[in-house]
């Protein structure tokens, strides 16, 4: 707004003289912002000749008198301009004898005399916080929001006779937002003096809504409860369990809840109070309401007793009138207004240490001591916020006591599934379960992404300094490595991985992902007047699979986080255990409640509702093709969401007969049977050159027999158990249909004799091109073998090639041309050259054709995450 003020000034001044005749003014206003215009006004240096303002209040100087006095302008202090509606003459007379050449009037209005307003040269502009002629008179943004506007402004405008009825000279817009208040657009357009008013209880809830968020907060709009007043603020919300409450005039009691106090229309809908002022300006949670205030007395540090006199003196200024300062001394009693409250946070962010307050705090501590003993823990990071209360599922397990989480995480909160259904993780090691884990309904989904969505509008991550985001990422994983032996033992009891693996790769990589990606927070660019690339999107959800349940979750999320996204994010339904113990460590990690949000369940419920939810913007999935596909579909048709997909494989490996033998076979082995084949880049199809063939299965059947199949727990176990009973039918079933069609099962095939989800490492060559099994991916430990004729590379690039899918491939030989040659025309996303499986958190990942497009891991995958928006400019 003052840019604009500054803009209308300057056209009173040709181009060539505006530095060397600057106007003078005299500023007719109050409040804080008047502070602000006066302070721009004498930075663009005119001269403000006269400033006209309130009297003191209760010995307090208005804002704009303080400043204006502090520089020696004049400053007139007069009650009012008019008696029985005439100017009064000695104050008229006082305002010409100044010699203004225009009047700039913030916030004022009607009730100047016209020999005031018509007398400078120039006449005399006002700003309206209104889009003019809507709500002409006081209280413009109040009536904005009350009346349901669908946009709010302001208007710049010559001043006349009439109730701001002058000619425009500039007007500016913005959308009014469903949760908008006073504060909210007051962070735009500056806010005029509050206004208070009785709630009528006996309306519909948008109604009410939109009468409390038309209200400022002092003194705001007010109900009773109880049988005492209380004024409210902030509306917007859910309908959660609560205890009851009597709330006058309303044809049903109110709830206090954990999020706040539950009130109901005539219409029966709710809407939701964040916080509860009392008359005695008293402010406090509305969730709070039954509850004791008491909280232990901080004993300080020197420096805090330094910072607290530092305070003490901040409170003196602003209460002038007030003798002494001691720890009863109530801010709000004193005479302290809301410009008071603005003027205190600035003061205490600006002397400090740069504490960041909020208005909020200081009608919540609103005696001398309260307020020393909320900032001091604000200092120390101990917000006194409510502990983190979770309900855990114990076992002993693994010389250790894990404790898992095992309730839907929503808003910073592990709270049961709306409906209270639950459903059975299980243990593929011996089919026992693990424990229940709630099972997320569509209303789970829409209240994560609502609390996504408030997170990234209004919370404190969107507005966060990237360097901060990164820290608090490098913290959390700092977290994850100070528990990696509890993820990697919860990973295993839940997924099957074998411990030694879960803890190097599924939570060391996870760890690694999360570390360069809080790197990367404050090096995302911007390209000033070409392209700005803004850093986030919205809210994000993420759907992965069940084989590197907390590895996935990092290889997206990271980069979602880094680019300042808030996310919903759905872990398979098997094995949810690990990302729910990593929603606990970004409590621990300081992430703001509402950006991380983990809803467990079905994929048909949970997953089809986030790819229908119209809040959510952008969808990465790991999965099959079939699922990817109608993901797509629904993104598309519901919103048009923004889709990066990681789909099914059928990578090839391609062996020549120069290969360094040893580790053909050692890599060749690792690239099917890594993970128990449950590995998205797994080697799906194997070509060993003719000459070497029959060595090299000799070979791999060998070191099979040298496996340990077992408990995933135990150190020495090479081989732990399949994911779950169904995918373990389906291999299976997928052997005996290669056995069927001819190919030579030369190893395994068959579940293992044991208790758990055990399946043998299996070998099958002789596979031709048109069998089931060489080109549909089993997705575990089978290896699938075909030969080519020695020296037919070209022919071999043809078969390999000569699939639907391209997520990875591999090459072994000792010719680098011909090592070259091979990984230019395979058809994948990734090409190994003489190794397998190595992925690194630098290099992109993602695949070709239908495994799908979009890339995670690297600075590619940052893009998926963040928007480009080209800004062209002209000076």
């Amino acid at each position: 707004m003052l840019w604009a003020v500054n803009t209308i000034i300057r056209k009173f001044s040709s181009s060539s003289a505006y530095y060397q005749n600057k106007l003078k003014l005299a500023l007719i206003g109050q409040s804080l912002f008047g502070q602000e215009v006066y302070t721009n006004l004498r930075k663009q240096g005119h001269k403000v000749v006269g400033v006209f303002t309130v009297p003191d209040k209760d010995g307090k100087a208005d804002p704009l008198a303080v400043v204006a006095e502090k520089e020696g302008t004049p400053v007139f202090k007069f009650p009012r301009w008019r008696v029985k509606g005439k100017p009064i003459p000695e104050v008229v007379e006082a305002y010409k004898a100044v010699g203004a050449e225009l009047n700039v009037m913030p916030f004022c209005s009607q009730f100047i005399p016209m020999n005031v307003i018509g007398f400078p040269k120039h006449g005399s502009i006002i700003y309206h916080p209104s889009v003019l002629p809507r709500h002409r008179g006081a209280s413009a943004i109040n009536w904005t929001l009350i009346e349901g506007d669908k946009k709010a402004g302001f208007s710049i405008f010559w001043a006349d006779d009439g109730l701001d009825t002058g000619p425009i000279l500039l007007q500016k817009e913005c959308p009014v937002e469903p949760n908008d208040t006073v504060d909210t657009l007051y962070n735009r357009f500056l806010f005029p003096e509050g206004i208070k008013a009785m709630v009528n209880m006996a309306q519909p809830a948008e109604v009410i809504h939109n009468w409390i968020r038309g209200h400022d907060k002092v003194p705001g709009a007010w109900v009773v409860i109880d049988g005492k007043v209380h004024f409210l603020n902030n509306s917007p919300g859910s309908l959660p369990a609560g205890q009851p409450i009597e709330v006058e005039g309303a044809s049903h009691p109110g709830l206090i809840a954990k999020s706040g106090l539950i009130l109901f229309g005539s219409d029966g809908k709710a809407l939701q109070v964040k916080n509860l002022q009392f008359e005695d300006r008293k402010m406090i949670p509305a969730s709070k309401y039954f509850s004791s205030d008491e909280a232990a007395s901080l004993d300080l540090t020197d420096d805090e007793k330094k910072m607290a006199e530092e305070i003490r003196a901040i409170w003196k200024g602003i209460l002038s009138n007030v003798p002494v300062i001691d720890d009863t001394t109530d801010f709000f009693k004193s005479g302290a207004a809301s410009m008071d409250v603005v003027r205190l946070v600035e003061e205490v962010k600006q002397k400090c240490g740069g504490v960041q307050l909020q208005n909020e705090d200081v009608y919540m501590a609103t005696s001398f001591q309260s307020f020393i003993q909320m900032f001091v823990r604000r200092l120390r990071g101990e917000d006194q916020e409510e502990e983190l209360v979770i309900d855990y599922v114990t076992k002993d397990v693994n010389n250790m006591t894990v404790k898992m989480p095992y309730q839907c995480f929503i808003n910073g909160n592990f709270e049961d599934a709306e409906d209270g259904k639950t459903y059975s993780t299980v243990n593929p090691t011996d089919g026992s379960v693990i424990c229940k884990v709630s099972y997320a309904s569509v209303a789970d989904v829409d209240r994560a992404v609502s609390a996504a969505k408030e997170a990234f509008d209004n919370g404190p991550w969107g507005k966060m300094n990237p360097r901060d985001r990164g820290r608090l990422l490098y913290r959390l994983a700092d977290l994850m490595e100070e528990h990696q032996e509890e993820l990697a033992t919860i990973e295993t009891i839940d997924s099957g991985a074998v411990y030694t693996l879960a803890l190097k790769t599924h939570v060391g990589m996870s760890i690694q992902t999360f570390r360069y990606f809080a790197g990367w927070c404050d090096k995302i660019q911007v390209c000033v007047c070409v392209a700005q690339r803004y850093p986030s999107i919205s809210v994000c959800a993420i759907v992965i699979p069940w084989n590197y349940p907390l590895m996935m979750l990092a290889w997206k999320s990271a980069a979602c986080l880094a680019a300042g996204n808030t996310l919903v994010l759905k872990p398979a339904q098997v094995t949810p255990l690990t990302a729910l113990k990593f929603a606990e460590l970004t409590v621990k990690a300081g992430i703001p409640n509402g950006v991380i949000n983990i809803v467990p369940g079905s994929g048909g419920l949970v997953g089809q509702r986030m790819s229908d939810h119209p809040d959510i913007r952008k969808l990465g999935f790991t999965g099959s093709t079939p699922i990817g596909k109608q993901i797509m579909k629904s993104c598309a048709v519901s919103n048009l969401k923004k889709v990066s997909l990681e789909l099914g494989g059928k990578s090839p490996l391609i062996i020549f007969s120069d290969c360094d033998m040893d580790k053909a076979v050692r890599m060749g082995m690792s690239s099917v049977y890594f993970n128990k084949g449950e590995n998205c880049i797994a080697a799906g199809r194997l070509f060993v050159e003719e000459s070497i063939h029959d060595e090299y299965i000799r070979r791999v059947v060998e070191e099979i027999k040298k496996m340990k199949t077992g408990d995933p727990l135990d150190r020495s176990t090479d081989h732990g158990p399949q994911n779950h009973k169904a995918h373990l039918d389906k291999l299976v079933e997928y052997c005996e249909l290669g056995v069927k069609e001819g190919a030579t099962l030369v190893y395994g095939g068959r579940q293992v004799d044991r208790q758990g989800f055990f399946m043998e490492p299996t070998v099958f060559t002789d596979v031709e091109d048109h069998m089931f099994i060489a080109k549909e991916e089993s997705f575990g430990p089978v290896m699938v073998v075909s030969k080519f004729k020695d020296g037919d590379v070209d022919g071999v690039l043809s078969r390999a090639n000569n699939t639907e899918f391209g997520l990875a491939s591999g090459v072994f030989t000792r010719d680098i041309n011909k090592a070259m040659y091979v990984s230019e025309r395979l058809e994948a996303g990734t090409v190994f050259v003489n190794t397998y499986n190595k992925t690194d958190v630098a290099a992109p990942f993602g695949g070709f054709k239908q495994s799908g497009f979009g890339k995670d891991l690297g600075e590619e995958a940052l893009h998926e995450y963040l928007r480009t928006k080209a800004v062209m400019v002209e000076y």
